[in-house]
């Protein structure tokens, strides 16, 4: 797959326009945006982090009613002019020195009226509006989203060539994470949980267990800012058949998920759905042990499905839902289409089951555990 072309210009000239929109809905003097996922959301991809981990980085946007600035320390300044194409993007740059690196922020800021997408300054909160405005992808950040499925799909495909009973969860994860960086994509979520360990933790974070038999891989890939999931299971030797039964009801409570995401849906009728797909399984209770997913940008989710969930379903979205029964795990990211929703994270090297839902125009195929020899 080719890696899509971004038309940096109309991009960043859109996004200004939304945030320009915000200011005046809400009588504000200044905007400010913090978040890593808000700057490349904003930027066209860039990277305003230098610890991976981090939730606000050390570049910071600020816009008011005649400016937009670009605002960060004269150790960022570097790169971001150097690489950042600043030059078809419309942030006038302020800098300010590393022993001081709000210092310009905090002057342009002084005296106004402040929203943000992070608590700062006495700001009013706007994080719930911005995380809705990065999950409503453009045609251009779809056809990007997909080529990062692409990516998150065919890492975990490879990954698992090299994988083998005796090795530690430590090592696991860093066959993932090499993979991952081979096709610049940035591993931020990398866990990987075996044998008993599936059992009993829904986020296993890598540990020095090794594996016997069974591994679950989970994945969340960002690129160009935006982020991508995918989980898949890995069992050597012959699967026991209550496993296998866990496994494909699983996929089956994922198709149900995925049927339900269409156009005109709240979340919270999506994940009333997966509820009852849950309980017609035999496994009532067990949606409760783990967030369901929901909808996928700039974040691994931007925002969750719960019971209350009011948010619309939209074409154009993406969704990553993962549902899990004790043992087992499903998730996947799609892109909402008008007439059907596609599949971005297919693994043509898994067996999939192909499960065909009431009401819903195309089979959905469920990845289920791949079968290795010993």
């Amino acid at each position: 797959m080719i890696e899509p072309v971004i038309d940096i210009r109309a991009e960043t000239s859109e996004r200004k326009q939304h945030l320009n929109t915000l200011l005046e809905k809400y009588q504000a003097d200044c905007l400010i945006l913090r978040r890593v996922s808000s700057f490349a959301w904003a930027t066209a991809g860039l990277s305003s982090f230098v610890n991976t981990a981090a939730t606000e980085g050390a570049a910071s946007l600020a816009v008011t009613h005649d400016g937009a600035f670009l605002v960060t320390n004269n150790i960022e300044a570097v790169r971001l002019q150097a690489e950042g194409n600043l030059g078809q993007q419309p942030w006038e740059m302020i800098i300010s020195p590393w022993y001081n690196p709000l210092e310009g922020l905090m002057k342009l800021i002084s005296g106004k009226r402040l929203i943000a997408d992070v608590p700062f300054a006495g700001s009013q909160d706007i994080s719930g509006e911005i995380s809705r405005l990065r999950a409503n992808l453009s045609a251009a950040e779809g056809k990007r989203m997909r080529y990062l499925g692409h990516l998150c799909a065919e890492i975990l495909s490879t990954a698992v060539l090299s994988i083998h009973p005796g090795m530690s969860e430590y090592e696991l994860a860093a066959i993932v994470g090499a993979e991952a960086q081979k096709r610049a994509v940035q591993p931020i979520v990398n866990l990987v949980g075996c044998d008993e360990r599936i059992y009993k933790f829904r986020h296993p974070l890598p540990t020095e267990k090794k594996m016997q038999r069974y591994a679950l891989l989970v994945l969340s890939g960002r690129w160009r800012g935006l982020v991508c999931s995918i989980s898949r299971l890995v069992h050597f030797g012959e699967i026991p058949a209550g496993l296998r039964e866990v496994i494909a009801n699983t996929a089956w409570v994922n198709a149900q998920l995925i049927a339900a995401t269409r156009p005109g849906k709240t979340l919270g009728q999506i994940l009333a759905q997966g509820q009852s797909a849950y309980s017609a399984y035999g496994y009532p209770g067990e949606w409760q042990q783990h967030h369901q997913g929901g909808a996928v940008g700039y974040e691994p989710r931007e925002y969750l499905a719960t019971p209350s969930s009011t948010d619309l379903v939209t074409a154009g979205q993406a969704y990553a839902w993962n549902p899990t029964i004790a043992g087992a795990k499903m998730e996947d990211t799609i892109l909402i289409g008008e007439e059907g929703n596609e599949i971005l994270t297919q693994t043509p090297d898994w067996p999939v089951e192909w499960i065909e839902v009431p009401g819903y125009p195309q089979a959905i195929p469920c990845a289920l555990a791949l079968q290795l020899d010993e």
